[in-house]
């Protein structure tokens, strides 16, 4: 769930902070205001492409981050420990910068990751339906998992993802240990060299790191020392030392202080920096007995230093690599040195695992058809509640040529807003409002009911409500709502009979400040959503009626 959006000179945004609640978030505001830009700063943060000029006129960067909170064993959190990253709590920081340049930057708590990363990551933390967002609905695997998700398949779906690849392992281990005998044991000899070279070598994952400060000391001893003594010498060595100096102020504080108080607490407040003073001293002067030039410890240090170097440029980069390295080539090289009796294993069970894939594939693919079926044709009547109702929807699953980790279904969702033209696939026909609305059918199908908790994802819609209004409208608004129990909906919308559903309702301004455009967004109190509402419904000049007719949408929601 998206808890907080921090954006910084992005378009016409000079620095934003908005906090997000559970439940069904609604933006308005006028034509032009910058509604979108919310919608435009999640797509950065799920990976879309940067462009430049979306930077603030005048700024060197935009930058977005957005703090999500995620199950702690959920998957977001796993794929992150996949990249080589931590997350110890359940919320997941996630930043974008976009360089005047053209340029961009991708952090995932705090530290440098890759716009891939932030791909992978955002089908766990949300996602954006809407013209020029990133839509997930247009992947065929999303709209595989999708009729997946419909059919409870999930167990079966994991468990031949198993299946697979122990079947995928043991080909490759079969195709290792079959190839030719020549090639064979030329591997093996590299093998070899590079598991001694390095166990001889014998270096810890974080060696270079140690020598390398050590390396600095030894050579900056002579400035260490003398920089040291001096600072020794000003503090507490020297006639004048700071210790010395301070020691007869207090004497001559403690001296008048029975004619005034204050000048005794001057000198114990004295007294206990020349403490503090002392302490430094003698600290430094210990650390200055431990530092000695040690020319032969140096070349050490530096012949040492320079066989790691060697190892890294071989097997790195870092010596972490170099030691996760030598490992795989010692069970690459137990792999290849095993005997015929291995190779017939082997065989064994990749015959066993191709015989069970294909039978649990099998099974998979008619549950996954009968599901389609009824997703397609549940979908299809949600439409015709949400303006398209002359539309046709269908959800086509294929024998895929080749075995998958999730089976031999392909899934392309095929859609045609108006009778007599053929339905073609989703991402081909549908406008930026027909596939908000189609995702809109498609999440209420498939998560009505579903519990709400702490760790909802973000589903947001742009451009719903767009070409509808009246009861329609009134529709997508429940449907939003409904959604909103199970998900945190985050909604632009231009119809008061959505935005009266709002758990929590956002108004987008834009002024003119010091000549410049900039646009504020701010979380509305009730009285101030019934103006809202009142001007969405009235126009510029806000009626008594209006506010009435406000009053009771909101009452009657």
């Amino acid at each position: 769930m998206l808890l907080e959006l921090d954006i910084e000179d992005y378009a016409v945004v000079d620095r934003l902070r908005v906090a997000f609640q559970p439940g069904l978030n609604l933006l308005t505001g006028e034509t032009g205001s910058g509604k979108s830009i919310v919608v435009g700063c999640l797509a950065l943060l799920f990976g879309s492409r940067a462009r430049s000029a979306v930077v603030r006129a005048g700024a060197r960067r935009a930058r977005v981050s957005g703090r999500f909170s995620v199950p702690v064993d959920g998957v977001a959190l796993t794929r992150l420990a996949e990249s080589g990253m931590d997350c110890e709590d359940d919320e997941l920081i996630v930043e974008r910068q976009v360089l005047a340049g053209g340029k961009s930057r991708a952090y995932v708590n705090g530290s440098p990751a890759t716009v891939g990363l932030l791909r992978t990551l955002a089908p766990f933390l949300g996602d954006i339906h809407g013209q020029h967002a990133q839509q997930t609905l247009l992947a065929s695997a999303h709209q595989l998992g999708l009729v997946d998700a419909f059919a409870g398949t999930g167990p079966e779906v994991a468990a031949l993802r198993a299946m697979h690849r122990r079947w995928r392992r043991a080909g490759e281990a079969l195709d290792r240990l079959r190839s030719g005998e020549r090639e064979r044991l030329q591997r093996m000899d590299m093998l070899r060299y590079q598991i001694r070279e390095i166990r001889d070598a014998d270096p810890t994952e974080a060696e270079d790191v140690g020598l390398g400060r050590e390396r600095d000391r030894l050579a900056n001893a002579e400035r260490l020392l003398e920089s040291g003594f001096r600072a020794y010498d000003v503090l507490y060595d020297s006639s004048g030392s700071a210790s010395s100096q301070v020691k007869s102020a207090v004497a001559a504080l403690e001296s008048i202080a029975p004619f005034d108080q204050r000048f005794a607490q001057f000198a114990e407040s004295l007294e206990d920096a020349r403490s503090i003073v002392d302490d430094v001293a003698f600290d430094l002067r210990g650390r200055l007995d431990g530092i000695e030039a040690d020319p032969a410890r140096q070349e050490h240090v530096e012949s040492r230093l320079a066989e790691l170097e060697k190892l890294k440029r071989k097997y790195g980069p870092s010596l972490l690599d170099v030691l996760e390295g030598a490992a795989d080539s010692e069970r690459e090289l137990a792999e290849l040195d095993r005997s015929d009796r291995e190779i017939e294993r082997l065989q064994a069970e990749f015959d066993a695992a191709a015989e069970e894939y294909a039978g649990r594939s099998s099974d998979l693919s008619r549950r996954r058809q009968e599901a389609a079926s009824r997703l397609s044709a549940r979908t299809e009547a949600e439409l015709g509640e949400l303006a398209l109702a002359r539309a046709s929807l269908t959800i086509r699953l294929r024998q895929l040529k080749s075995w998958r980790a999730d089976g031999v279904d392909g899934a392309a969702i095929l859609f045609s807003a108006n009778p007599g033209q053929p339905p073609r696939p989703l991402s081909k026909v549908a406008s930026g409002g027909e596939l908000s609305r189609v995702a809109l059918a498609l999440k209420t199908c498939l998560e009505d009911g579903a519990a709400a908790g702490p760790y909802r994802r973000t589903l947001v819609f742009d451009e719903v409500d767009s070409g509808v209004g009246g009861s329609v409208a009134e529709a997508i608004g429940r449907r939003l709502k409904r959604l909103a129990d199970g998900s945190q909906v985050l909604c632009v919308t231009h119809l008061p009979q959505i935005a009266r559903f709002g758990d929590a309702h956002f108004h987008v301004t834009k002024s003119d400040v010091d000549g410049s455009a900039t646009a504020t967004v701010t979380e509305l109190t009730p009285s101030m959503r019934v103006e809202e509402l009142a001007r969405m419904l009235s126009g510029s000049v806000v009626t008594a009626a209006a506010m009435e007719n406000a009053r009771q949408l909101l009452r009657t929601r």
